[in-house]
């Protein structure tokens, strides 16, 4: 068997597209014939219905698109409207140049559902309807991916959605105001804590980054670089005893580099390196101190 390639497919369609311009142009001699007939309205009707009956037939019987919609064009079903609703963020000339990408010129060629599969292909879209109304408009409706959080993957930046999904890569400027979530199943457990966060909505707003541990448990980076280390079992009730003791206390304005609630017994509170020297300088000199006296005031 010889194999096909496309240069032998293209002179296979040259007759037919020949044949196809051939019965377009006495398609229109007919039209032009019947233009002094009486009755104009069933007139017209009479050919739209038996021309679109026979273009049907064609589509159904699986000749190529351009041969249908070189025999479509007379018959006024050329794609000559086209309306596109609920694109934010998808732009409607990229949306028109996918439609076109499908090689149909025509209502009648127009497959709805490779139409669809191929605008759903586009990145911020997630469903797509497309409604053919003849002669000759489409109406393509869209539901686009909601932007949720910036996730950090490696040294790569990603904008997903609610549920996890991956939409764009993020680039500096837009979506800036969204949460930073990092690690492996980040995207996919994020949404859950983030709207459990709405109890401590002082704390919420301080975060910078939420850190997934090991897809078990989270850490949370706050804007002054303080880390809160959370169990993985009921995290926003540690959040709840942070919040009251920074309210009560200062505890986040201190001089600490995190904060460890994974302990049942206690919190561990970890300073930064400055405060931790500072703290030993003082507890050397009060040792000093402690000496002297007991040197000055024998027992």
């Amino acid at each position: 068997m010889r194999p096909l390639n496309a240069t032998s497919g293209q002179d296979r369609l040259r007759p037919l597209l020949a044949q196809a311009r051939r019965l377009s142009g006495r398609i229109g001699n007919l039209h032009h014939r019947l233009a002094g007939w009486p009755l104009p309205r069933f007139r017209s009707l009479a050919i739209v219905v038996l021309g679109g009956t026979g273009l049907y037939g064609m589509t159904l019987g699986g000749h190529t698109t351009g041969f249908v919609d070189a025999l479509a064009t007379p018959f006024g079903f050329s794609i000559d409207k086209i309306e596109v609703s609920g694109n934010d963020e998808t732009s409607e000339i990229d949306i028109l140049q996918t439609l076109w990408g499908t090689g149909s010129q025509s209502l009648v060629s127009l497959d709805p559902t490779a139409a669809r599969n191929a605008i759903e292909a586009m990145p911020w879209v997630e469903r797509a309807a497309i409604t053919k109304y003849y002669p000759d408009r489409v109406r393509i409706e869209l539901m686009e991916h909601r932007p949720y959080a910036i996730w950090q993957r490696g040294g790569d930046f990603v904008i997903v959605d609610r549920e996890g999904r991956e939409i764009v890569p993020f680039t500096p400027g837009r979506f800036a105001d969204l949460p930073v979530i990092v690690g492996v199943g980040a995207p996919r457990e994020a949404a859950h804590l983030i709207d459990e966060m709405e109890v401590v909505p002082e704390l919420r707003a301080r975060v910078k980054a939420y850190i997934r541990v090991a897809d078990r448990r989270w850490d949370l980076r706050l804007e002054n670089g303080v880390t809160i280390r959370l169990p993985e079992s009921e995290p926003v009730e540690a959040l709840a005893e942070i919040e009251r003791m920074d309210r009560e206390q200062g505890l986040l304005s201190r001089d600490i580099a995190s904060v460890d609630m994974r302990l049942d017994d206690r919190i561990v509170i970890k300073l930064t390196p400055d405060a931790l020297a500072r703290r030993n300088a003082a507890l050397e000199e009060r040792e000093k101190m402690l000496k002297r006296r007991k040197k000055d005031n024998p027992a």
